[in-house]
């Protein structure tokens, strides 16, 4: 019997969600499959609660795909992975069409194959005067290099800056995506109770929820369940909150 979801309340949605989608690979060795399957069901995942945030009314929904550092698994997974992420920009244009879904990208552009960057490119030009959702695609991302990059952006644009007086919002504006709002949630399937480089600058504040469930077997229900959680929390910032 499915456990039935607290009931949610508009005026406490977040509006900005970050998703680490982890457990493809765990899926795959529990049904004794190869791997590759397991990211297979991974991108089904995907657009499962790509579809339940946008019918949520989440503003923004921040996908961690593909990590700086998964370029260390084999050239047969990393390639299939590829073909797979080539695969969700094309399968999805039309309803990201339908539902107005910005496409974004966040992450070491150049580092990516020459026609992922096209298809990166050719779905982020057609979706970008939509106003509904925002989906940000984090492929060859990671949080340290990012801040790198960032810091690396501001030197080339301010060659005679006095470091002395750097502040955060400097680094902040020349982050990938400026304008976005830091996370409120950050989710984690599989059980796995680390961030992993993700939006390590942006997620200083975000509340943090850790699901045992493997990412293929995430349905919008889970993500109602993370989001139920999420309005239950007191978000002071490092403040304290004073009595009457």
């Amino acid at each position: 019997m499915e456990k039935a979801i607290p009931s949610l309340h508009a005026a406490r949605f977040p509006a900005h969600v970050g998703i680490i989608m982890d457990g493809n690979g765990r899926w795959a060795e529990k049904r004794a499959l190869v791997r590759t399957q397991g990211h297979l069901e991974g991108l089904k995942a995907a657009k499962r609660v790509t579809k339940a945030a946008s019918e949520l009314g989440i503003k923004y929904l921040t996908l961690y795909a593909f990590s700086t550092e998964n370029w260390k698994r084999t050239s047969e997974e990393v390639g299939f992975i590829m073909g797979l992420i080539k695969q969700y920009l094309r399968s999805e244009l039309d309803f990201s069409r339908q539902n107005r879904i910005r496409v974004r990208h966040t992450g070491n552009f150049p580092g990516l194959p020459p026609d992922i960057q096209k298809e990166i490119t050719d779905t982020i030009n057609d979706t970008k005067g939509y106003d509904g959702m925002q989906v940000i695609l984090a492929l060859n991302y990671g949080g340290r290099d990012e801040i790198v990059r960032a810091l690396k952006k501001y030197v080339k644009n301010n060659p005679d800056a006095d470091f002395s007086s750097l502040s955060e919002k400097d680094l902040t504006d020349n982050l990938d995506n400026p304008d976005i709002p830091d996370p409120d949630l950050i989710i984690r399937s599989a059980g796995e109770y680390r961030t992993s480089n993700f939006l390590l600058w942006q997620g200083a504040y975000s509340e943090l929820f850790i699901s045992d469930k493997l990412w293929p077997d995430w349905e919008k229900c889970d993500l109602e369940a993370a989001i139920a959680d999420f309005q239950k929390r007191e978000r002071r910032y490092g403040g304290v909150i004073q009595c009457a």
